[in-house]
């Protein structure tokens, strides 16, 4: 439901701000994007596998970051106040320093009794709120500087950028833990860096303003609901991220502590999830814009289903390693294409001249769907677990995920029509 110019609000940038605003973002994406997966995802799993943590703990960290995609909604209201490049270089700062004690991830591994994992679930929780605030304007601002033709190309050439760096990135950390297993400090401190190199980038951005002086009120994005694509939307694309988000990290969790790799074998596997990304972005992204959407979506939804449920035949043995690394690649080539027609479609959604309020309630919906499975997911496995028997019940859990993936095709037969 694209709502009409409001005369109130800023013109559009020129091109050269769109031009200037593009580059920038595809300089600054690699470090920031980076930045964030170190302290949010893969990473951090094995980090609190290291120290004990629970399978309950690790669906709690790994909802972090989407469930505190809520506070976008407060976030919102200051979108007609302050700018939003502002919000992101303060959101970024308050990320940047709340990640700086898992820098100094030795020091946690000292701590006695339930120490380690109070600390540093502490910590992830807290980065995780700055950067979930960041992305309320992250999007909005990238809006601007996109015209809609081109949304497909531009994602799949931003997202590219990231990938590479975490490939980078991540071969590293797998020759580190070789030969340094557990010290996990000298990564976040890598990572910490990268996310201080952003900072001097995003503080150049354009911006086209949302500044009215009138506040914003979450009853606005309720009257968003009234289009019934937005509702297919944010159906379709909620369960969808959610399946795929809750069966990554147990997959790492099942490898390390049922199929004993170690956490440089487990880094090897996941490294691949991002070369998957890495060779299919562009390509998706020149996809979405030529077929549209809704078919990629479709295949998608279906490929990630076949693929979680196909893990109910996973054996540990010799051929685990190189199984793996083809399962996180091809579960990563169509998560690419997922995400690239998720934001082709809510970007489609938005209205140019102020995109913040439809995609909030987009990251707000796919937040809270997201971040309450993998913690169902964590309590269930906890309760599941005994010690004996530990495969059978992953592999029976993701066939079950793999069938509840396919749901996501009901509300995306409104898409279709």
């Amino acid at each position: 439901m694209t709502a009409p110019l409001d005369p109130t609000l800023a013109p559009p940038l020129s091109e050269a701000e769109r031009r200037r605003g593009r580059h920038l973002a595809i300089a600054s994406h690699p470090a920031g994007n980076t930045f964030r997966m170190v302290f949010t995802q893969h990473l951090p799993t094995l980090a609190l596998v290291a120290i004990g943590a629970s399978e309950l703990q690790v669906g709690i960290q790994n909802s972090f970051v989407l469930v505190f995609i809520t506070l976008q909604l407060p976030t919102l209201r200051a979108v007609a106040r302050v700018s939003k490049r502002g919000i992101l270089l303060i959101s970024h700062a308050f990320a940047l320093m709340t990640a700086l004690p898992l820098v100094f991830w030795g020091s946690i591994e000292g701590l006695s009794g339930p120490g380690p994992v109070t600390v540093a679930m502490a910590s992830f929780a807290l980065v995780a709120v700055g950067v979930c605030i960041g992305e309320t304007v992250w999007f909005p601002l990238l809006r601007g500087f996109v015209e809609p033709e081109r949304i497909g190309r531009f994602f799949g050439i931003l997202r590219t950028g990231w990938h590479l760096a975490l490939i980078l990135f991540y071969s590293g950390s797998q020759l580190w833990l070789s030969r340094h297993p557990g010290d996990f400090g000298p990564l976040f401190g890598a990572g910490w860096v990268l996310g201080a190199a952003r900072t001097f980038l995003i503080a150049r951005l354009p911006e086209r303003s949302e500044r009215t002086g009138e506040r914003i009120r979450v009853a606005q994005l309720l009257i968003l609901l009234r289009d019934p694509r937005m509702r297919a939307y944010l159906l379709t694309v909620a369960w969808g991220h959610a399946v795929r988000t809750t069966a990554v990290p147990f997959v790492i969790v099942m490898l390390r502590r049922v199929a004993d790799l170690s956490d440089a074998d487990v880094i090897y596997t996941t490294m691949a999830y991002f070369t998957g990304g890495l060779a299919s972005l562009y390509a998706w992204g020149r996809v979405v814009d030529r077929a549209g959407a809704v078919p990629v979506l479709r295949a998608t939804v279906i490929g990630q289903a076949l693929l979680i449920g196909g893990l109910f035949a996973f054996a540990p043995g010799p051929l685990a390693v190189p199984l793996m690394v083809t399962w996180f690649f091809a579960i990563a080539v169509l998560a690419s294409g997922f995400g690239v027609a998720d934001t082709h479609l809510l970007f489609g959604l938005a209205p140019p001249e102020a995109p913040a309020r439809t995609l909030v309630l987009g990251a707000v919906a796919m937040g809270i769907t997201a971040g309450s499975t993998p913690i169902v997911a964590g309590a269930l496995l906890d309760v599941s677990l005994t010690g004996e028997g530990d495969l059978t019940v992953y592999r029976n859990f993701f066939a079950i995920l793999g069938g509840l993936a396919l749901l996501a095709l009901i509300p995306l037969r409104r898409l279709s029509r």
